[in-house]
């Protein structure tokens, strides 16, 4: 990195050149392009590929003597194909060159997030000396979302001659990014036909195999000078043959504009013609880099965050990423938030929950992205009701992993690439998503006051899922309490009890902790519905008296285990055997995936207190301490600062943090603690993908929930920002690596209001607007009104300024409630 706006890469590694690609991909939240070299085909080393957002087809495999039917999301036609070579004035003609010739002298890359543009320099020589500079700049569209341009410039240094240029559009792809998914069946495209219009546009149209969505793609070749072109085509591909003069005051360009349609697009229409007129009007090269320059500034505006130093640079390509994948455009799409983007083919490009790590930053800067992802599981409520009809429930039982038609598409076997065996698959027994989609309904009316949404479709998905959470709960006479029995907490190591036969685990705390929120937000909503709402939704949910009444007993009589002091993990988590984790550290170093390297040992993790990521702990990341407290109150049982802490460093050596999202939510409990190692769990969730941290996954695709939850943590962490119909809740939390920082919100219908905390002062400036004054409550003090075109400053507790500055032991309990020490006002 030059700076806090561009990445580059200044060197050729063909080890990490699909982590590069994966770090570099342009997309416009419609689709996007892996930062691939257009030179390169697919293979070991380069993955080009091209996705849209919602385009997934269906394909049935044979794997170890079982039919697996997978969805995934289809790697389209590859539009930026372009290879070249050099002739000389006898005619003699060099071999096509790629970043992987051993002539290639110097190689750059350069991401300018600031202007969504991706730059690859090379230079080459060949056996006689002769020096050719090639220089590659992609965009994919971000002011028209149905554009992407690739512009090469070829530059002689000491020879003259011409350049042979091909510029190919290629429908001869299939899913093969992830080396582990190579059992299973990846060609998705079917019915190719290829041809060629006025204007130098070359097309291709194709469908899917079983989702039958259709493709139409057409790019547009101009060069400069102009050339004569000849053509060919297959059934699934084209190519257009250039020869360009050079010299050394004479360069060469190519620039490929090309068009994506696809019948999810609405209006519907005839994609090729529509494809083919939109590549051949496109503006030149330099008129979409403007108007791209341009959509990017008034993202970045409405998406601004800034942070310091190296930490502000990360996290500006996090937010990048975020944006390529959930833009302004997303909202006019069915999708839902992908755990590893439009980046690469990891996780088949299914929603899990990490829309959970992700929609509160997208709520607090574009809300109307947010309500659509919230809408994508609306439309889906069909298929999680069938779900939950079909297992013998009621209400609605949203699938772990969704595709396009909401049905469960979680894997039925995993291979461990340890082993190489194929193993079964009980992943979908992770119910908790339901629970994760109701906090996000909760948190998004809470933010917007958008009640339209709230009374509408969300109150239809709140009560559902809490209808769901009621009936799955069963009551044991011996206990006097409700249990929730074979399920798979958020850890997903333990997919069974030791010996047993059936899968899944009895009461885990998250699970049964969120339920009974879920049930207790559903009851609070009916009471705040209009009446005739209230009345229409209670009538056809079948919510009597008695129903409601039941809910009312189980949103307080849930149980959640404890042993030794801590709160169980699950029912007889506290007695499987202790790990010795030194001896496996040693044995392996990275054990992250300590699953896989014990089925290879012929053992199993089932057996041990040993999880992938945070489980119990996650309840501390989506709950404030006192909210916390207040839960498990409500349920009867007794929880403070001594019992969680002591919760919270039982767990904490017992966990491999084998999911990205492990770093973040350790990271951001232990700051709220003051614990001094809350900076290095932060730090890895910050390294997870720009280092590759898990070891290769990242070239298979980004992880959007922990980039998402690192400006989260930037914004609502360390601020302690929470929203609400009253205003604005404010309580810090000192993390002095990501200080100063500053960034805009959205909250009811107020856009703008800037929030910074730097050097031990705090600061609210609320824009001019109808909306009048913004409430913001503070601890320690009143609420303050901050009206409209106001800025107001307050200094912290002299507690916080001084564990800012690094002064105060930190791992001495930070200040909470109203003993805390007000803030004051001032510069």
């Amino acid at each position: 990195m030059t700076d806090s706006w561009t990445w580059e890469y200044d060197h050729y590694d063909p080890p990490t050149e699909r982590l590069v690609e994966a770090l570099c991909t342009l997309g416009n939240g419609r689709f996007a392009t892996r930062g691939a070299a257009p030179e390169t085909p697919a293979g070991p080393v380069h993955y080009p590929a091209t996705y849209a957002a919602g385009c997934c087809n269906r394909l049935t495999s044979h794997v170890a003597g079982q039919q697996v039917d997978n969805e995934d999301m289809v790697n389209l036609p590859n539009w930026t194909a372009l290879r070249y070579r050099c002739i000389t004035d006898d005619g003699l003609q060099g071999d096509w060159l790629t970043p992987d010739d051993p002539g290639m002298l110097h190689y750059k890359v350069v991401l300018d997030l600031r202007r969504g543009t991706l730059t690859r320099h090379m230079l080459f020589q060949d056996g006689r000396g002769r020096r050719l500079g090639v220089t590659h700049v992609r965009v994919v569209h971000m002011a028209d979302p149905y554009l992407a341009a690739q512009r090469t410039t070829f530059h002689a240094y000491g020879w003259s001659g011409r350049i042979e240029v091909e510029s190919g559009l290629d429908g001869d792809v299939a899913n093969a990014g992830v080396e582990r998914y190579g059992g299973l069946d990846g060609h998705h495209l079917t019915d190719h036909r290829t041809g060629f219009a006025p204007h130098g546009v070359a097309w291709i149209a194709c469908r899917t195999t079983s989702s039958r969505t259709e493709i139409g793609l057409a790019v547009r070749t101009v060069t400069r000078p102009r050339a004569p072109v000849m053509t060919s085509h297959t059934a699934a591909g084209t190519v257009q043959t250039y020869r360009l003069p050079v010299a050394p005051r004479r360069s060469a360009t190519v620039v490929k504009t090309a068009a994506l349609y696809t019948s999810l697009d609405r209006p519907a229409g005839d994609l090729l013609p529509r494809a083919i007129e939109h590549a051949s009007r496109a503006p030149g090269f330099p008129a979409l880099l403007t108007s791209q320059r341009s959509a990017w500034e008034r993202l970045w505006e409405q998406g601004e965050l800034t942070v310091s130093g190296e930490t502000g640079r990360i996290l500006r390509l996090h937010l990048f990423h975020v944006l390529q994948t959930l833009s302004p455009h997303t909202a006019e799409l069915d999708v839902g938030v992908p755990a590893r983007g439009l980046h690469g083919e990891a996780y088949r490009g299914h929603v899990f929950w990490d829309e959970l790590f992700v929609l509160p930053y997208v709520t607090l800067h574009f809300p109307e992205v947010a309500r659509a992802l919230l809408m994508y599981r609306h439309r889906r409520l069909p298929a999680a009701r069938d779900a939950a009809r079909l297992a013998g429930q009621s209400g609605a039982m949203f699938p772990w992993q969704s595709g396009s038609s909401g049905q469960e598409e979680s894997q039925a076997l995993h291979l461990n690439p340890r082993s190489g065996r194929w193993l079964p698959d009980h992943s979908h027994l992770q119910r908790h998503v339901g629970s994760a989609i109701a906090l996000n309904v909760c948190r998004y009316g809470r933010a917007t006051g958008d009640t339209g949404f709230l009374h509408g479709p969300g109150a239809e998905l709140l009560l559902e899922i809490a209808r769901f959470w009621a009936g799955a709960a069963v009551y044991d006479a011996q206990r006097g309490r409700y249990r929730i029995r074979g399920v798979l907490g958020p850890d997903e190591y333990h997919d069974a009890y030791p010996e047993a036969t059936d899968p899944g685990i009895d009461d885990n705390a998250y699970t049964n902790v969120m339920a009974a929120w879920v049930i207790h937000q559903g009851l609070e909503l009916l009471d705040e519905l209009p009446p005739a709402r209230r009345t229409e939704l209670t009538q056809r949910l079948a919510l009597d008296r008695g129903a409601l009444e039941h809910w009312e007993e189980v949103s307080r009589r849930l149980y959640v285990p404890f042993h030794r002091g801590v709160i169980s993990q699950f029912e007889g988590y506290g007695d499987l055997a202790e790990l010795d984790w030194a001896a496996y550290r040693a044995r392996y170093g990275d054990v992250r995936r300590l699953d896989r390297i014990l089925e290879a040992e012929g053992d199993t993790v089932n057996r041990y207190q040993a999880s992938k990521q945070a489980d119990v702990i996650m309840l501390g990341y989506l709950f404030r301490p006192a909210e916390l407290y207040g839960l498990f109150a409500r349920l009867g049982y007794r929880l403070d600062d001594a019992v969680w802490r002591a919760t919270v460093a039982y767990y904490l050596p017992r966990t491999s943090h084998g999911s990205t999202l492990s770093s973040l939510v350790h990271g951001w409990v232990l700051a709220r603690q003051h614990d001094p190692d809350a900076w290095k769990y932060c730090e890895e969730a910050l390294l997870g993908d720009v280092t590759d941290i898990q070891g290769g996954t990242t070239g298979e695709g980004i992880h959007l929930g922990a980039m998402a939850g690192t400006l989260d943590l930037a914004e609502r962490g360390v601020t302690g920002l929470e929203t609400g119909p009253e205003g604005l809740y404010i309580d810090p939390v000192p993390l002095r690596e990501i200080e100063p920082v500053s960034f805009t919100l959205c909250h009811r219908g107020h856009h703008g209001v800037r929030v910074r905390l730097l050097h031990g002062r705090f600061g609210i400036t609320v824009p001019e607007s109808r909306h009048g004054p913004l409430a913001l409550m503070l601890p320690g003090e009143q609420a303050v009104v901050v009206a409209a075109g106001d800025e107001h400053w307050f200094r912290l507790p002299v507690d916080w300024t001084r564990r800012l500055r690094g002064d105060l032991p930190r791992g001495r309990p930070g200040p909470r409630g109203p003993n805390a020490g007000a803030f004051t006002r001032g510069r």
